[in-house]
């Protein structure tokens, strides 16, 4: 539906990911990956959704002096917003254990934005999903760092694994914004820029 819209745009997905890659084949969106090295580091001042449109931008500043007429960029980023910080991807397993550990029994944040580039301009959106986890054990803490290895994935978990399974106990807003990508924003946005 959508990608007879787009068939005479380029939309690159500047994204390793594969889960978001997945997600737009799951769309029906032919994109074309395109990955440029970039340091994911932002300014201390910054909070909450500004920290991921700000790195959600950041990832889109290589690409913008060889972005063609015909060409859509689309960069993201994902954060877990938890006790006033941000939780990026854990360096050690001792940071995976200690996120999800802070994470139990309380709600958190969940943020992705994404950003939409073309040669002409630019534009970023959010979305916030709250997650609530049940009180998890350290056991089931333990088990589920060293059979899934979350080292990959912001505040050291995927919801769409097993400690998502057993520990999350609501969810309010979009499923697939705390896998990574708000997927009927992405679409409805994707949409108004063709039409």
């Amino acid at each position: 539906m959508l990608n007879q819209k787009l068939k005479n745009y380029t939309i690159i997905l500047a994204s390793g990911s594969p889960r978001r890659q997945q997600f737009f084949k799951d769309l029906g969106i032919d994109v074309e990956i395109r990955l440029k090295p970039v340091v994911e580091e932002f300014p201390q001042r910054l909070v909450h959704f500004e920290i991921s449109d700000y790195l959600a931008q950041l990832k889109a500043i290589p690409f913008k002096d060889s972005l063609k007429a015909n060409e859509i960029l689309i960069t993201s980023d994902t954060i877990v917003w938890h006790n006033q910080k941000a939780l990026g991807k854990p360096r050690s397993r001792d940071e995976a254990f200690q996120m999800i550990q802070s994470m139990s029994n309380t709600t958190h944040e969940v943020i992705t934005s994404v950003c939409f580039t073309t040669s002409e301009k630019e534009k970023t959106l959010n979305s916030v999903t709250k997650v609530t986890f049940k009180k998890l054990t350290d056991d089931e803490i333990n088990f589920y760092i060293d059979t899934y290895k979350p080292f990959d994935k912001a505040g050291a978990y995927g919801i769409q694994e097993w400690i998502g399974l057993i520990g999350v106990t609501k969810i309010e807003g979009s499923y697939f914004n705390v896998m990574g990508l708000p997927t009927d924003l992405v679409y409805k946005t994707l949409s108004e820029i063709v039409k």
